[in-house]
Parts: C-alpha cells; sequence; structure tokens
C-alpha cells in the first residue's frame, strides 16, 4: 500500500495534522477553524469519464495542480551534469538528443501533449544508448567494475533530467496527481547523491585528484543543504500548508523520514569512505594524513548541526529543547576535534612561517585563538548569546581570542591593545547591534592588516604577475579594508544604501583587476623562476559564484537598488570569460558587453508587462551602445575565431560574428520590451541573416580601418600560413557581394522591409536588381572567361525575376507583359544552353584536350576493326 501521501487525494481519508509537527517560521498562515485541510473527508467515488466529477474532485482534494516550483533549485544541480555528460558522449550523443528534441517540440506545437511527453523520454532513451556506445568509460577507468559504476550514474543522471521534464507538463498532473507527488519526492531523493558525485568527477577531471574527497565533502554540503533542508511540495494546496496557525504537518514535506535519514549518512559517511577507498595506502603515514579523516567527517557533521537550525533534523526529534542540546553537545565536542585537526592539517603545516612564537607556546597561543574564535562564532550561531551573562562571556573571549592572534602573528606588544579594543567592539556590534562599534572595529582591523602586509611582504624584491609585489600589497590591503566596511555600509539606513553599492562596486573592480593579473598575468620573476602557476581556475570560479550569491542576497533584503545589481553581475560574470579566453584585456572586454546587454533583462524587470517597459528612444540608444561594444570586443571575438580555426579567420568571417553578435545581443530588446513592433522583430531577422551570409560567404572587406588594431595587424602579418600551405592561387570573391545583396533584397521584400506589394514602380525596379545582381554573380563565379554568355546570363536572371516578382504580386498590366516575358525567358534558356556548351568545346580543344580526344577514337575504332 503506498503512503497516504503518495494516494490520490480523492481516495483517501483525512488525516489529522499532529500537534507534534515541527514548526518553521518560512511556512505563516493564519489559522481559522472553517480552514478544513479536507472538507469531503469521505471517500469518494469518481467516474474517469466525467470532467466535471474530475475537477470538482481536484478542487476539493489535497493536491493542487500547479507549476513544479523548485526549478531553479534542480536547475542548479542538473544543468550542469547534463552539460558534462554531453561532452563525455560527443557529437552522437549530441546530434540524437538535438533530433530527438526538435520532433518533440514539433510534437507540442501541434498540441500533441502525449507525443511531446513521450518524443522527450524516447531522444532521453536513445542519447543514452548512443552514450554508451560512444564513450569509454571502462577505458577511462581501466577499471571494469568503476566503469560499470560510471554508466550507471550517468544512466541515473539522464532519468533524473527525464523526471525533471516530465513534471513540467500540466496535463500530467491533472490526469496522474500520485505519479506527480512520487516523481517529485523522487527528485529530491536521488538528484543530491547523484549530483554531488558527478560534480566531484568533473572537478577531479578538471584539477586532479589530490583533495577529492574535500571536493565531494563540500558538494554533499550544497546540495544538503538545497534539498534535504525540508521543503513544501509544489502540488500541495495552500490550505493544507497554512493550516493550524503556519504549523506544517509532515505530509506536506516532499521528503519523508527515510529519505532524509539516507541524506544525512550521504552527508556524514559517504566523503570519508570515498577517502578511505582512495587513500587507503597512505591513510596513516603521518599525522596530516590522520586529520583528514577526522575532517572529512567532523566538518560535515558541524554543518549538519547548523542546518538543524533550519529544521534539517525534524525526522530525529521535535522537541526544540532537546535539538538544541544535541546542537550543544555535539558541536563542542566536533569544534574541538575540527580545530585540532586543522591546526596540524593546515595552520602549522601551511602557515608555520607567519607564527612568531616558538614552541610549545605557539600551540597554546594558536588553539587559543582557533578554538576560541570558533566556540564564540558557533555559540552565536545556534543563538546562545541571549542574556547579559552570556554577552559579557562572548566580549571576554572575543578580547582574549584578538591578543591571542595578535601575539601569534608577531605583532608588537607595546600596541597590544589595538587588537584587543578591537576584538572587544567587533563583540559589541554583535551583542548591543552597535553600527559606531563596528566602524570602530573596522578602522582599527584595517590598521592591523596594514601592518601585517607591510611587515611581512613589503620589502620583498619580487615582480609578481608583471607587478612589483608593493603594488599589489596596496591593491590587496584596499580590497580587504573595503571587504571589511562593506558589511557595515549594508547596515545603514535606506537613504544612503548608495555607499554600500559604491563599495560593493569598487570591491569587484578591485578583485577582478587583481584576478585578471593573477590568472593572465602568471610569470614570476624571482630569482630566475617563470611561468609558475599562480591563480588556479577554481578559485576565480568560487569567488565568482560568492559574489553573484552575495548580490542576490543583498537584493533580497533591500540593501541595494536594481543599478547596482546589474553593474555587480556584469562584473562578477566576467571573470568567467578568463577561463576560456587566454586575452590580457578579456575581462573588461567581457563586462562591457554585457554591461551593454543586459539592460534589458536586469533594468526594466518591475515596470508593467502590458506595455512597452522600454521607450523607443531607449531601444535605440541600446542597440548603439551593444553595436559599439561588439565593436570594442573585436579583437576578443578574433582571438576566439583563431583559436577556434587554428589559423586568423578572414575580415568577411569576423565581421559576419560581429553582425550576428549584434543582433543576438538586440534580441532581448526586441523580444521583452518591443514584441508588439513588428518592424523591430523584421529588422533583428534581416540584420541576424546578414551576419550569418557574411559567415558563410566571406567576402572581400577592403575598409581595413573597420578592424583597426595592432594584434589583428600583427596575426595578418604572419607567415606561417605559407610556410605551412604554401601558395595557393587566390580565387575573385567580389562575386559574393552580388549574392549578399539578392539574398538579403529578398528577405526585405519578403519581410515587408521594401513595399513592393504597394508600389509598382519599386517592383519593378526591384525585380530588375535582383536580376543584374544574380546575373552578374552567376558569370562571375562560374563563367568568368566567358564573356559571350554574361550578357544572356544576365538577361535570363532578370525576365525570371521580373516573371515571379509579378506573378506573385501582379499589376495592371501584367497579364499582357508577363507571357511575353515567359516567352523571352523560354527563348533564352536553350539559347544559353547551347551556346555555353560551344564556348566549353572551343575551350577544351583550345587546351589540348581536342588531340587527345581524337587519339581515344582512332584506338576505339582499332579495337572495334581488331
Amino acid at each position: 500500500m503506498m503512503p497516504p501521501e503518495l494516494q490520490p487525494r480523492l481516495f483517501r481519508p483525512y488525516i489529522s495534522s499532529s500537534v507534534s509537527a515541527p514548526t518553521f517560521s518560512s511556512f505563516n498562515g493564519d489559522y481559522s477553524p472553517e480552514r478544513n485541510p479536507n472538507p469531503n473527508p469521505g471517500l469518494r467515488s469518481v467516474s474517469g469519464s466525467s470532467s466535471g466529477s474530475s475537477s470538482r474532485s481536484l478542487k476539493n482534494s489535497r493536491f493542487a495542480p500547479s507549476s513544479f516550483l523548485h526549478n531553479l533549485r534542480i536547475a542548479i544541480a542538473l544543468v550542469p551534469c547534463a552539460a558534462f555528460l554531453l561532452d563525455l558522449g560527443g557529437t552522437p550523443v549530441v546530434a540524437t538528443l538535438t533530433l530527438g528534441l526538435m520532433i518533440s517540440y514539433i510534437l507540442d506545437s501541434l498540441n500533441f501533449k502525449s507525443g511531446s511527453f513521450f518524443g522527450v523520454w524516447f531522444s532521453l532513451i536513445c542519447a543514452q544508448i548512443a552514450f554508451f556506445f560512444s564513450s569509454s568509460l571502462i577505458l577511462t577507468f581501466n577499471s571494469i567494475p568503476l566503469g560499470l559504476l560510471a554508466a550507471f550514474l550517468c544512466a541515473k543522471t539522464n532519468f533524473l533530467i527525464g523526471v525533471w521534464a516530465s513534471l513540467q507538463f500540466k496535463w500530467i498532473q491533472i490526469e496522474n496527481p500520485s505519479i506527480v507527488l512520487a516523481l517529485e519526492r523522487l527528485l529530491f531523493a536521488c538528484v543530491p547523491l547523484a549530483a554531488s558525485a558527478l560534480f566531484t568527477w568533473a572537478t577531479i577531471s578538471a584539477i586532479g585528484m589530490t583533495n577529492a574527497s574535500y571536493y565531494l565533502m563540500v558538494f554533499n554540503c550544497i546540495f544538503y543543504w538545497l534539498f534535504s533542508i525540508p521543503r513544501v511540495s509544489s502540488f500541495k494546496s495552500k490550505q493544507e500548508v497554512g493550516y493550524h496557525g503556519g504549523e506544517v504537518p509532515d505530509d506536506t514535506l516532499i521528503l519523508g523520514p527515510l529519505e532524509s535519514c539516507f541524506h544525512t549518512l550521504n552527508l556524514l559517511f559517504f566523503p570519508l569512505l570515498f577517502h578511505i577507498a582512495s587513500h587507503y595506502s597512505v591513510m596513516f603515514s603521518s599525522a596530516a594524513s590522520v586529520s583528514d579523516l577526522f575532517l572529512l567527517f567532523f566538518i560535515p557533521f558541524l554543518f549538519q548541526l547548523y542546518a538543524s537550525t533550519r529544521g534539517a533534523l525534524w525526522w530525529v526529534t521535535k522537541d526544540p529543547h532537546q535539538l538544541q542540546s544535541i546542537r550543544v553537545m555535539n558541536g563542542a565536542i566536533a569544534l574541538v576535534v575540527v580545530v585540532i585537526c586543522l591546526e596540524i592539517r593546515v595552520v602549522f603545516r601551511s602557515f608555520g612561517r607567519y607564527i612568531q612564537v616558538p614552541p610549545p607556546l605557539n600551540y597554546l597561543l594558536v588553539t587559543t585563538t582557533m578554538l576560541g574564535g570558533a566556540s564564540a562564532a558557533g555559540a552565536y550561531a545556534v543563538g546562545m548569546i541571549s542574556d547579559a551573562f552570556s554577552s559579557v562571556a562572548f566580549t571576554a573571549l572575543a578580547v582574549i581570542v584578538s591578543a591571542a592572534g595578535a601575539i601569534v602573528v608577531g605583532f608588537p606588544l607595546l600596541f597590544l591593545p589595538l587588537p584587543s579594543v578591537s576584538g572587544f567592539y567587533l563583540a559589541r556590534f554583535f551583542t548591543k547591534k552597535s553600527l559606531p562599534s563596528y566602524f570602530a572595529f573596522v578602522v582599527l582591523g584595517s590598521l592591523m592588516v596594514t601592518w601585517f602586509v607591510t611587515h611581512n611582504f613589503w620589502d620583498l624584491n619580487i615582480w609578481l604577475a608583471g607587478m612589483s609585489l608593493k603594488s599589489f600589497c596596496k591593491l590587496i590591503v584596499a580590497n580587504v579594508v573595503l571587504a571589511m566596511a562593506i558589511p557595515g555600509l549594508a547596515l545603514l539606513p535606506s537613504k544612503i544604501h548608495f555607499l554600500t553599492e559604491v563599495g560593493l562596486i569598487s570591491h569587484a573592480l578591485l578583485l577582478c583587476y587583481i584576478e585578471n593579473r593573477f590568472f593572465n598575468y602568471s610569470s614570476i620573476y624571482y630569482y630566475g623562476l617563470e611561468d609558475d602557476v599562480m591563480y588556479p581556475s577554481y578559485v576565480v570560479i568560487t569567488t565568482t559564484f560568492v559574489g553573484l550569491a552575495l548580490v542576490r542576497r543583498l537584493f533580497m533584503d533591500h540593501r541595494i537598488g536594481p543599478k547596482a545589481v546589474w553593474i555587480l553581475t556584469c562584473l562578477y560574470s566576467s571573470k568567467l570569460a578568463m577561463l576560456f579566453i587566454t586575452s590580457k584585456s578579456v575581462v573588461w572586454v567581457s563586462a562591457v558587453l554585457l554591461l551593454a546587454v543586459s539592460p534589458p533583462l536586469l533594468l526594466y524587470k518591475e515596470k508593467s508587462r502590458t506595455a512597452s517597459k522600454m521607450k523607443p528612444w531607449q531601444g535605440y540608444a541600446h542597440a548603439s551602445v551593444v553595436a559599439l561594444s561588439v565593436w570594442f570586443c573585436r579583437e576578443t571575438i578574433f582571438e576566439a575565431l583563431q583559436w577556434w580555426n587554428g589559423r586568423p579567420p578572414s575580415d568577411g568571417l569576423l565581421l559576419g560574428f560581429c553582425i550576428v553578435l549584434t543582433g543576438l545581443a538586440c534580441v532581448p530588446i526586441v523580444a521583452l520590451h518591443f514584441s508588439h513592433v513588428l518592424s523591430a522583430k523584421r529588422c533583428l531577422v534581416l540584420v541576424v541573416a546578414t551576419g550569418l551570409l557574411f559567415i558563410l560567404m566571406q567576402p572581400p572587406i577592403p575598409l581595413s580601418w573597420t578592424y583597426r588594431s595592432d594584434l589583428i595587424k600583427a596575426a595578418r602579418q604572419s607567415s606561417d600560413d605559407i610556410s605551412i600551405y604554401g601558395f595557393v592561387a587566390s580565387k575573385p570573391t567580389w562575386p559574393s557581394w552580388l549574392l549578399i545583396a539578392a539574398i538579403l533584397l529578398t528577405l526585405a521584400a519578403v519581410t515587408s522591409i521594401i513595399p513592393i506589394k504597394y508600389m509598382v514602380e519599386l517592383r519593378a525596379f526591384y525585380s530588375i536588381a535582383l536580376g543584374i545582381s544574380l546575373g552578374i554573380y552567376i558569370s562571375a563565379e562560374y563563367f568568368l572567361q566567358a564573356a559571350i554568355l554574361h550578357a544572356l546570363i544576365v538577361v535570363t536572371m532578370v525576365c525570371a525575376s521580373v516573371f515571379v516578382v509579378f506573378t506573385h504580386f501582379p499589376s495592371a498590366s501584367s497579364t499582357k507583359l508577363l507571357p511575353w516575358v515567359f516567352a523571352l525567358l523560354v527563348a533564352l534558356f536553350p539559347v544559353t544552353y547551347l551556346l555555353e556548351g560551344q564556348v566549353r568545346i572551343k575551350s577544351i580543344i583550345g587546351d589540348g584536350g581536342g588531340a587527345d580526344i581524337l587519339e581515344e577514337g582512332k584506338q576505339a575504332h582499332y579495337i572495334t576493326g581488331c
């Protein structure tokens, strides 16, 4: 028998909410004694053929058909997994999936919903079969069990993608409510396990196996937070969620106790078991290796205890006092173990040179600093700092920790009150919520950071990433000071929130500059050492997503405005371009392009959807800025095309990509703000078509000033192409301009940009111009040496163009003139064909081919006679 929450609502009795059900602050509702989650608790018999009774039953049941509310959460996990699987499968998987999804889209557009649903599943099954044949997992892992396990993981992820796609079909919710609930529960139960494994696999493939267990631990924590914190089902009625004054009944949650228990076991033990399986030979070789075992268990354990403040352990107990005692006792033990292991594994191993205190005093002071700081932070996180005594203890602990940390790094004893006062003001800010105390902490902390940097790095004569170390010290100190000041600025009154925005933008600019120098100027000139890796890719990715998450959080809390969100999103996202393009200016070029493209998406979101959110002059201004930004990015586009083709692209190819990029960047403007303007859509189609024609035809571009750039000039003057490919006879490419003109004229006429439908004179001029363009193109491209054919070909194409145009859009005199035009066309075709044959024969004879033909005829006659 199925559990109650998976049974159809029409066939199960009312189950009252338990008095001990967990209460979460995020699910608030007003209590009303008349709000019964099941007004008809009796069993009902429903006729499947009656649509009226079905709709009434759905209305009265606790199932509420709606859109799937957790798409973003699932997309964060499954979209990168799908991209990784496509990369593993290669072209066969991509081609199979593309073809299948196109068929499904066509079926959906024809309102054949069930066919579209089965088309999606058939596409995924075929793609999985293609994946099994195209990928070599067994050879990659060099192990049959590991290869089969990896194949099973890929198939499971593919199945979960299909389940996610199934939840997007509304008719499944209406016809099979119990299946929809089961699919939602299946997704939340299985996605964290599959996604964390695939994310770890991808990370190991990119940066190696050294710290693989820690990567798995981090991904496990992220997906545990996303999926295992109690969430209300998308398909439960709102009345049921708000019943009993905001208390959430267990059967409204997506996951049950069993799934939550499995998630907890996976969080606590899977990284540890993975580390034991992959490092069993060196597991006890050193103290650092033993520390890894403890860290891989107790760090997730601490995370689990913190997640319990959000309801993660609702399935263990529902007594808040018992949960608090579990958090305090277990958290204290775990905190001691984690601090000691971090001292062994990280502090004394990697930062021992900065510890200025001799043993054994260094162990005592470092433990006091780390354990005291961690204890204070943990106590504040779980809400233990709530009365006067705990506040005094918290403040004293902050003062002691600050003083001990200053002694450890060698801070002068004469100025030891400075860090102590800094710790006092920080603790006072947390206990009294005093902003002046926080800014006092920022000032004192900035002085301490400045002293530490100048004391340890200022006198070193090192060139780092093309700059002196002193210059980098200035940038790092400025960035740290801004990072310390921004939390205080964010708490200021809303009237001066522009200070928060200025601070965040300045911090993002400094971060982009520092990471760009570290990542793209990676050489170190220090006693002959060069080309050392300075800044790994995963650090760029981490800072990018942490920055984007911070921006989203501040915007949701109304700490910053939409313009600041727009600028910060573009700056943080532009850093990802460093991972794909090696240009030293790619960050700033990408930032400019994103700033030009994104305003239609980010700056006009709060206005009414019924009317145009952007005025016409704003649309023209944004389109102009986009075009200028693409021109500014021409060097980056050139480098990307050169990397893709292996040789410098032609001028036509470069211009075509610039035009296509401009058109695609203007799509949000037209789609979101001028969707009711038909001329805007037509112009956009014409721009994109022009770019595609330039890419395909690659016409010669005589205007070299368009790409005036030292980088492009240097690439053009390279002799590598000649040394590799030799001299290649060039073919005249100017006729491609005529074909491009003819195609664009046709598109302009079809989209009514040229109003040939209403003006006879324009129609005649258009048809003649089109025929002349096509005739000259055919003559120059295929019959360049036969000058006698040029006039006949041009006249033939003009007649054909006039006949086609005036047949579709006849005029008053079309019935009189078109028969003569058609007769002339019929006469010109055979004449042109026969004349072309004569010209070809003469050219063959002129080149000496006639003697060969006569010799072959004589030999054939001799053989026949014999």
